[in-house]
């Protein structure tokens, strides 16, 4: 059971003063804790987000009013894209709690009662996107905050580049380690990054008050529409505002909907109009300071002190969202998305703690790759946006269905409801796509890549399961023919795993082949992942006794759990299920896959799906199945 399941029986009794002040303190942390991991990329937004944004103006000659209705695109965006469409409407579609695109594939497919083509690739959609995302955001992050030290002190310029590379390898190096204990420092570190830019912005908006009119939000829509193409350009800079606002959804499981929107509304939100609003006064007043009015808005004495403090949130960004990567790999594992990889799990206590060697080094070299192909943030800025904005897309429309089917309103006026926000969110994924020939096609190449992956391990593990059915033996029959041809047995329990139950496992016929024995307790084991984030422990198994030697067992999992089967086992104990530990062995099937020319799929998709079941990890360590009880039997298939 993990922590999550004993939480509700270990807080003290709702309504006594103890209770109150727990779960006060508990809210409290909770929201800390939020500030830290799901507002770390969209809180370091400031370092580029103006600065890019007034780029394009600036070369047309930049005037006052293309600094205020910058700006007031800048904070319109933050409130009707992140306050109105994130927090206060797709925080309550949540699948049992937990949000993300694959959560709301989940919940979309659950809401249509079967898994239609067009919400399937949606998610799949989204979640490709978002591996484009998961490697942008630390290369920019970490080099925006690094090229302050051009404006404190010039003379690092040359090193900002090798400096980069050093820190987002120690980064990606400490993800081995588990991120328990430095999380604990997310938290207050990221809330001192707030309140230090938000007393920055603050003190220099009575330098230029007119800035203040950029709460009109006519200011901005006059910009947008006033300016032709310039105008449409400016809008794919300034949505690198809300970049990281997917996170706000992604990870309600982990802290709760009230937390990250009382943290949003009143901390996050605050602190980020006031910078903008003061690099806006800055800029009014000294057009130079364009070049990086975020580090130019500290007193000479500060700057590097704010250098270092970036850097902190920027490796804190980036710290975000390689853990995100890692949750979205595993649920897209348990939804059959990707090969079985290995997954370390940091934390005896917290279920999210994981770590996935493979993943990580992916990401690490695309990372570095990307550092060394843009060399600055600036060039990154034109990628970053379209990744954000395409998973934003798939966001909204999923969320459509879920208002639809799940939440019963007329069709008309669910469309009217989504319009709005599929409407701001084909804009500015409009307004990045002028920018795919200068960046914008890396995060689209990345995504790509990752969708045909899952296309063709999807495909090719329907067309294995479709042959596997073909050429095996029905559980039924063969227990049938057992009981006319009693082959020797053997005391103890065998456990044979399948994610076939209704057939007979091919390490049993290889058993009964080869050895010629049967053990006196059959067990057909399988383990099916449910269209939710975590199943309850009372509804984990399911057990039918197909005859008397031979029982089915079926394990539930949900799509943010790793299903570890010693953990099941004692629980099957526990309910009265007997059997010896000692006298119980593990039978797994090891399938050894070659292309066939009359598989159905492209002779390239077949080399590939070959190649990721080679590299994917073997049950025994993705079960956590102790290895000295494991016995497999290989059998060579064609697909």
């Amino acid at each position: 059971m993990t922590a999550h399941d004993k939480a509700p029986a270990a807080q003290p009794a709702v309504g006594t003063l103890t209770g109150t002040a727990e779960k006060k303190q508990s809210f409290a942390a909770l929201a800390l804790g939020s500030i830290g991991v799901v507002y770390g990329d969209i809180g370091t937004s400031p370092l580029y987000a103006l600065r890019e944004s007034l780029v394009h103006s600036k070369s047309i000659g930049m005037t006052d009013h293309h600094v205020i209705g910058t700006v007031s695109l800048l904070i319109w965006a933050l409130v009707f894209t992140v306050t109105v469409k994130y927090v206060f409407f797709l925080m309550r579609a949540d699948n049992k709690g937990e949000g993300g695109t694959l959560s709301l594939m989940a919940l979309a497919q659950n809401a249509l009662g079967r898994r239609a083509a067009v919400v399937f690739f949606l998610g799949v959609a989204g979640a490709a996107l978002f591996s484009g995302d998961a490697i942008i955001t630390p290369a920019i992050s970490v080099l925006s905050a690094l090229e302050g030290l051009d404006v404190a002190m010039p003379v690092f310029e040359p090193y900002v580049l090798p400096v980069t590379i050093v820190i987002l390898v120690s980064v990606f190096w400490v993800q081995s380690h588990g991120t328990g204990r430095v999380a604990t420092f997310f938290g207050p570190v990221m809330a001192l990054f707030f309140v230090v830019i938000g007393v920055l912005g603050a003190i220099h908006i009575p330098d230029a008050p007119r800035i203040l009119l950029a709460f009109n939000p006519i200011e901005g829509l006059e910009f947008l529409f006033g300016h032709g193409l310039l105008g449409f350009v400016v809008l794919g800079s300034v949505f690198l505002a809300v970049t990281g606002a997917e996170a706000l959804y992604a990870d309600m499981g982990h802290f709760g909907r009230r937390p990250i929107q009382s943290a949003w509304l009143y901390f996050v939100l605050p602190a980020l109009g006031l910078n903008y609003l003061g690099q806006g006064a800055l800029v009014l007043v000294n057009k130079a300071a364009v070049e990086n009015p975020f580090f130019m808005l500290a007193p000479s004495w500060a700057m590097l002190p704010l250098v270092l403090l970036a850097t902190l949130a920027t490796v804190i960004a980036s710290q975000a969202v390689i853990t995100g990567a890692f949750s979205l790999a595993r649920q897209a594992i348990q939804l059959g998305l990707l090969p079985r990889m290995e997954i370390q799990h940091k934390s005896e206590t917290q279920e999210g703690q994981i770590f996935i060697p493979y993943v990580n080094r992916l990401l690490l070299v695309g990372v570095l790759l990307l550092v060394l192909l843009f060399k600055n943030s600036g060039a990154l800025a034109n990628a970053y946006g379209v990744a954000v904005t395409g998973t934003m897309v798939t966001t909204t429309a999923l969320a459509f269905i879920v208002v639809w089917k799940k939440w019963k309103w007329p069709f008309w006026a669910a469309l009217s409801f989504i319009a709005a926000f599929l409407t701001i969110d084909c804009a500015f994924l409009a307004a990045n796509l002028v920018k795919v020939v200068e960046g914008g096609w890396v995060p689209l190449l990345i995504a790509c890549c990752t969708m045909i992956i899952m296309w063709t391990f999807v495909r090719g593990n329907r067309q294995l399961g479709q042959k596997m059915r073909r050429d095996s033996i029905p559980l039924q029959e063969l227990i049938r023919m057992l009981e006319k041809s009693k082959p020797t047995r053997v005391p103890g329990t065998a456990i044979f795993l399948t994610n076939q139950p209704e057939v007979a496992p091919s390490a049993l016929m290889h058993n009964l082949k080869h050895n010629k024995v049967l053990h006196e307790h059959v067990w057909i084991m399988s383990v099916r992942t449910e269209s939710m984030p975590r199943v309850p422990i009372s509804n984990r198994y399911e057990i039918e006794q197909v005859s008397e030697d031979f029982t089915r067992i079926t394990l539930h999992y949900g799509y943010m759990e790793s299903p570890r089967i010693p953990a099941a086992l004692a629980l099957l104990r526990k309910c009265g299920l007997k059997f010896d530990i000692m006298t119980t062995s593990f039978f797994l099937g090891r399938r050894n896959i070659k292309t066939s020319p009359t598989s159905g799929m492209p002779h390239w998709q077949d080399k590939l799906f070959v190649s990721m079941m080679k590299q994917a990890a073997n049950a025994t360590d993705f079960f956590a199945i102790p290895s000295d009880r494991v016995v497999e039997l290989g059998a060579q298939v064609t697909v």
